[in-house]
Parts: C-alpha cells; sequence; structure tokens
C-alpha cells in the first residue's frame, strides 16, 4: 500500500482516537470532580432524625437542569440493597484504553521521530519503547504498594513521598527520551496509577460492598475507606495530567535543558490549586494555596522566558556561497553571506524542515505538514519567520528529536536572518 496513504490513515485513526480520548477523559474527570465535591459538601442530619436513623451519613439539596436533587451519602450501606444501583467505571476504563492507543498511533509506530533524541540518548527504536511501557508498569507498582504499606495510613507523608517519586520518573525519562516523550510518558504513569485505582481497588471493594448485602451480610467499612482513599488521590492527580496532555503544543516546557524540574514545579501548582477547591467544597477558604500555585507558574514562565539576542554584526558582501557536498548549506559561507542571504536560509529549512511542513511531506508518519504550517514557497516561509525562529533557535524543539540533524550554524543563520528582519 503507498505510504503517503498508510499516514493518511493514521491520522484520521490519530484523530478518531484523540477525540473519544478526549471525550472519555471529561467524562471521568468530570466525574472524580463531582464526587469529591458531593463528599466534602454534604452535611450530616440532625441526630435522632429519619436519616440519621437509616445510616445516613451526610445529604445536600442542589438545582439543575430545572430540578431538584436531594443526594444522600450513608456511612456504610442501606438496609437494603437497590434494585437499580449505577456504577461509575467505565469512563476511567475508556480513557485509558484510549489513551493507550494514542501512545501507539502517536509515539510507538513513529518512535524514531516522537521518542528518540540522539543528544538526549542513543536509543533503539525497541528500546525506547520498553522504556516507556516499563514506566507505566513500574510507576503502577511502586504507588500500589506504598499505598499498601505502613505509609498509606499517613496521608501527607504518602503526598510527599508520591511527589518525589514522580519527579524521580521526569528526570530520569528526560535523560532517555525527547523531552515531548518524556512528559506523555509522566502522564501515561499517572494515568495508570488513576486507572488501577479504579480496577484494582475502588471497584474491588465495591463488589465485595454489595456482595455482602447480597447474603445478608454487614459490609466490612475498610473497602469503602480505601476506595474513598484511591477516589481522593485520582482528584489530586487530574490536574497535572490534564496539563500534560496538552504539553506537546508547547515546546518551551519540555524542550528545556530543565524540563524535568518545569514538570515537576507545574504537577506541584496543579496539586496546590486543586487543594484550594477540595478546601473550600469542605467550607474552608485557604486563599494561599492558589497564590502559591499561581506563584510557581509564574516563577516557570518568568525563569524560562527567551533571552533576546543581540543584533547581528554587519557582514561584508561576498559571493555566494558554494553548494556543500553532502547536500547541505554551507555553514561558513553561510555565515558570512550578507544579512543571512534568504537563500541560504531557504537551503536550510528545505532540507531540515520541510520534510515534514511541506504539502506533500517526505518524512515517514507525516501524511500532512503538521499544524498545516507548510515551508514551499518564500511568503511561507515568512509568515511562519516568528514561529521558526522559536521553535528553531529559540526552544531549538524542531526538527523533532533533531531527526534531520540540523546543526548549530545552521539554527544561527536562521537566528541572523530572523534578527535582521527576516527578509
Amino acid at each position: 500500500m503507498d505510504a503517503l496513504l498508510v499516514s493518511y490513515g493514521v491520522d484520521w485513526l490519530n484523530l478518531l482516537v484523540r477525540w473519544l480520548h478526549l471525550i472519555t477523559g471529561i467524562a471521568w474527570i468530570g466525574a472524580s470532580f463531582y464526587f469529591v465535591w458531593l463528599d466534602n459538601s454534604i452535611r450530616p442530619p440532625a441526630p435522632g432524625s429519619d436519616l440519621a436513623k437509616k445510616g445516613v451519613s451526610g445529604e445536600l439539596w442542589a438545582v439543575h437542569g430545572g430540578g431538584f436533587y436531594n443526594p444522600q451519602k450513608y456511612l456504610v450501606a442501606p438496609a437494603e440493597l437497590p434494585a437499580d444501583l449505577h456504577w461509575f467505571k467505565w469512563e476511567a476504563y475508556a480513557t485509558w484504553m484510549s489513551g493507550f492507543a494514542m501512545l501507539f498511533i502517536v509515539y510507538y509506530f513513529n518512535a524514531s521521530a516522537m521518542m528518540i533524541n540522539k543528544d538526549v540518548a542513543d536509543l533503539s527504536t525497541w528500546q525506547a519503547i520498553g522504556v516507556g511501557l516499563g514506566t507505566l508498569v513500574i510507576g503502577w507498582t511502586v504507588y500500589d504498594l506504598l499505598c499498601r504499606s505502613p505509609l498509606g495510613k499517613r496521608e501527607g507523608l504518602l503526598g510527599i513521598v508520591m511527589y518525589v517519586f514522580i519527579v524521580a520518573a521526569a528526570y530520569v525519562l528526560t535523560h532517555l527520551l525527547s523531552g515531548r516523550a518524556a512528559y506523555i510518558h509522566v502522564g501515561a504513569m499517572i494515568g495508570t496509577m488513576m486507572v488501577g485505582n479504579v480496577l484494582m481497588v475502588i471497584i474491588p471493594g465495591q463488589r465485595k460492598l454489595v456482595d455482602a448485602m447480597k447474603v445478608g451480610k454487614s459490609p466490612d467499612p475498610i473497602y469503602g475507606k480505601r476506595a474513598k482513599q484511591r477516589s481522593v488521590h485520582n482528584n489530586y492527580f487530574t490536574l497535572p495530567v490534564l496539563f500534560i496532555m496538552i504539553s506537546n503544543h508547547y515546546g518551551m516546557t519540555y524542550n528545556h535543558s530543565y524540563n524535568w524540574l518545569i514538570l515537576a514545579a507545574i504537577i506541584a501548582a496543579g496539586a496546590l490549586i486543586r487543594h484550594f477547591f477540595n478546601l473550600r467544597h469542605a467550607g474552608k477558604v485557604s486563599i494561599g494555596y492558589p497564590i502559591a500555585g499561581v506563584a510557581l507558574l509564574l516563577a516557570v514562565a518568568i525563569a524560562i522566558a527567551p533571552k533576546p539576542m543581540p543584533a547581528p554584526a554587519p557582514v561584508a558582501a561576498t559571493a555566494a556561497a558554494p553548494a556543500a557536498t553532502d547536500g547541505a548549506v554551507n555553514s561558513a559561507a553561510a555565515a558570512v553571506a550578507p544579512a543571512a542571504d534568504f537563500t541560504h536560509v531557504q537551503a536550510v529549512l528545505s532540507q531540515r524542515c520541510a520534510t515534514c511542513h511541506s504539502a506533500q511531506p517526505t518524512q515517514p508518519g507525516f501524511a500532512s505538514a503538521p499544524a498545516g504550517i507548510m515551508f514551499d514557497t518564500p511568503a511561507q516561509i515568512h509568515q511562519n519567520a516568528d514561529k521558526i525562529y522559536q521553535q528553531a533557535v529559540q526552544l531549538k524543539a524542531m526538527p523533532l528529536g533533531n531527526m534531520t540533524h540540523i546543526t548549530d550554524d545552521e539554527r544561527a543563520l536562521i537566528g541572523t536572518w530572523y534578527q535582521a528582519g527576516a527578509k
């Protein structure tokens, strides 16, 4: 089958699975937010009231969609098992399965471009995929063992240890994979912890409660407590995971030399902001948490802000540079071209960037230009001059994994051309 048609088909598969992942993720995270809000917002019934006698630990009244609702939570379980009991699990399962499919479609099918950066670690395709898959397994195993250990009874300390573990994982991954792939695998690791909580702890615990009621036994409250603990953990994981889901659009974060530290700060900011809302739902307003979270984000933005380049020194005009023997731009000749002659810049972009950013990409795995950005004509290059400078010179995020082997001299040539007005 024609390679272009294969790439086109993969693009459609990418689109549909990504859409599914977004839909199911909204459903799962929305349910998580709602039930944690519900737990924090219910109020105990009056002592001796009918609700208290029934074993209701809390209730609330809400209005939504033109109707009134009165949710009630039982301390352990109602006296009788309801005939119609709703479960919340497929949102989590579908989100993880579609996310795992995305890993294969976007990263594992094209690992040489999306996962490997030879400047970071000289891995083979299978080694990079092995690192990615191993991260998911190790992440869940370590997290689950920590929760089941005596440390699991000390929520604050457990949270600190888990944060250190996630940051350590980010450090290791950013020294093995490309920055973009490292970020997404930290997110996939956390997402695997979240779905593992649902699959291995929350749902089995709820089944034990239901099974006990079916045979007329009093359910053991320990299963509810364990499920509640893991549910709360998932709630705190959500904002960091959501950031990582969109991080591939922002090379300024994952392509920085301290990308692991940037991710650590953003994860902490997300957890702090989420903690504020959880406390507020319980009637406690602690404004220091969101202030600290926003301050962290602001500090990151300032710390990684691009430094202005000095104005290029005037250079004398020279004869046109001879063609390099390997087809690349002759860096030395280009460097002395007047105001970084556009012809040389266009040659660099044609060889190093237009393999993907073209109406007809030649790079395997790409059926169309990423984000619709093309460098086929001078007008297209001038139109995207700001993006070219940011991604290729300031961030060095492009080409992906430097798979076309652009040199520092060629990046400098683009920088000089841009600083001179991108003429």
